[in-house]
Parts: structure tokens; C-alpha cells; sequence
């Protein structure tokens, strides 16, 4: 680590010249929760976590519940009551001691978002995260929506598989919004956010999707951690019905020769799931930020 930052991160920042900017950055990087930080989880109905399953497949899961569910118990603990659905591929993480997460709190209301990772704890009502790592992102790319009401009763798990069915690879080429976990093994996990007007997120194939890296804090977590270790698991929100389509596999980044950034998936194993109680959200406010991306 240097910093902030393990290896990976740093060859990428140092390959797309933002080494400088990125150490700058890095500072806001912390172990604490702040007073402004421990409020707005508080007011979060969701949870985004990250993870590696029993063997070793990275995911990202949806953690849902009253505003309060995520609450932050110390200094550099927040706690999670309740937890997964016995079905979702995170359901043995959160409930085993030790695992490390990445966790990111984003509220479409006001395009604010949050990320710690840590390691978990195990407690009588969930699970707790010691943080690691804190900080806060811009609203770059976060489109905004508003909260209507809870889905109804789902099934759960609607279908597994190795890859996309047609109708899974509509709701990816439609999709603005996804979440993506990391790792670099014992750097820990991470969980962050990629935003972008319907059909940013392109597929290949039904094992295969991409999508490009916009430019955005200079940091390269993500792209970092994948230069690092290849897997990671991604999570497709259906904010409308309050599905979720989950995928796993790995990640490469591709370099063009004019500093544009694509990110290459290939998919190894996919959830689907309507659960009940998931909170749906209004057709979106695009970010004013998607009319100028640039990589």
C-alpha cells in the first residue's frame, strides 16, 4: 500500500497520468465515520455489499430495510440488523466472522453516496463492519429518483444459470444503473457505482458484457483492483419492481491508444430474484453530468 492505494491502483492512476490528483484525493480517505456520515446512513432504506462466496465467486447483494436498518455504533463501526435471504449467494458471507465487504450507501433522492469496507462481525440481530476504509463520492453520474412504495410479495430467487437469458440481457442494455465488487485479496473488498444512460453497458454475448470507465475521481479503486485480481461480482437494480440481477465473473480493463477506458465482463454464474419488501423507485432525473462524459 502506498497510502490510500495498493499496486494496482497505482499502476493504473500512474498509466493514466492522475498520480498527483490521486494522492490528493486519497487524503479524504479515512477509518472514521463522521457525525454528517453517521446521519446520512441512518436515513438509507438500502445497502449495497460486497463479497466473495464460499468459493471464492465475487458478488454484490441488496441489503433492504426501514431507514435505521444501517446505523453507524462507533467511531469506525456501523451495524446492519437483519440480513440476506437464505438464497442470495452472500446469505454464508454476511453470517460468517472474518469476511471482508465492501459496503456503498447511495440515496437516489439527493445523489449522495457513501462507501466503507471493512470486516464483518457477526451480531444477534446481523452483522457489523469494522470500517477500513471511509469516504464519500461526488454525485457524478447518480441519476435521481424518488421512493413510491414496496414491492409486493416476490418469489425470491426466480432462475440461476452460467449466462444471460434474453430477457436478462434487455434489462442489462437498459439498465443506468449498476453496482460492481472488487477485491485485491488482502487489501480487502470494495463496492462502488456505475452510472450512464440506458445501453452504456453493452453485451457481447450472453457471457460477455462491457462498458466504458468514465472519467471520475481519479482514484481507480475499482480498475485497481481488477488489475490486482480479476473477479467481481456485479448487481443490476430494476429500481421500478425492486428486482435484482446479480452477476459474477471477471473483469478485465481495456487501454485504447486515445486514453479511453472499457471494461471487459465475462460472466461465470447469475442470479436473479424478486424478493418482497424491496422499496421501488420513480422513472429517473439523468445525471446533468451523462450529456459530457468523457473517459
Amino acid at each position: 500500500m502506498s497510502g490510500a492505494y495498493h499496486w494496482g491502483s497505482l499502476a493504473v492512476q500512474e498509466r493514466v497520468g492522475v498520480r498527483e490528483l490521486a494522492e490528493h484525493v486519497g487524503r479524504s480517505i479515512g477509518t472514521g465515520i463522521r457525525e454528517v456520515a453517521a446521519a446520512f446512513l441512518e436515513q438509507q432504506p438500502h445497502l449495497v455489499v460486497g463479497a466473495a462466496d464460499d468459493v471464492g465467486r465475487l458478488w454484490a447483494s441488496l441489503l433492504t430495510g426501514a431507514p435505521g436498518f444501517v446505523r453507524a455504533t462507533g467511531p469506525d463501526r456501523i451495524t446492519v440488523a437483519g440480513g440476506l435471504a437464505a438464497d442470495d449467494p452472500l446469505a454464508g458471507a454476511l453470517a460468517t466472522a472474518g469476511t471482508r465487504v465492501g459496503t456503498i450507501a447511495l440515496d437516489p433522492r439527493t445523489r449522495r453516496r457513501m462507501r466503507l469496507n471493512g470486516t464483518l462481525e457477526v451480531t444477534g440481530r446481523g452483522f457489523a463492519v469494522r470500517a477500513e476504509q471511509v469516504f464519500a463520492n461526488c454525485p457524478k453520474y447518480l441519476q435521481k429518483r424518488q421512493p413510491l412504495d414496496l414491492a409486493a410479495e416476490g418469489p425470491g430467487v426466480v432462475r440461476r444459470g452460467d449466462a444471460l437469458t434474453p430477457d436478462q440481457a434487455r434489462a442489462v442494455c437498459t439498465a443506468d444503473t449498476f453496482f460492481v465488487a472488487t477485491t485485491a485479496e488482502a487489501d480487502g473488498v470494495d463496492a462502488s457505482h456505475r452510472g450512464g444512460l440506458p445501453g452504456f453497458v453493452e453485451v457481447l454475448s450472453p457471457t460477455e458484457l462491457t462498458w466504458p470507465d468514465y472519467a471520475g475521481n481519479a482514484m481507480f479503486l475499482t480498475l485497481g483492483n481488477l488489475t490486482a485480481d480479476p473477479r467481481a461480482g456485479l448487481l443490476f437494480p430494476d429500481w421500478e419492481t425492486g428486482a435484482v440481477l446479480q452477476l459474477s465473473g471477471r473483469a478485465t480493463t481495456e487501454f485504447g491508444p486515445d486514453g479511453s477506458r472499457d471494461v471487459r465482463f465475462r460472466v461465470e454464474s447469475v442470479v436473479e430474484a424478486v424478493h418482497p419488501g424491496r422499496l421501488r423507485w420513480s422513472t429517473p432525473e439523468y445525471s446533468p453530468h451523462l450529456g459530457r462524459t468523457t473517459r
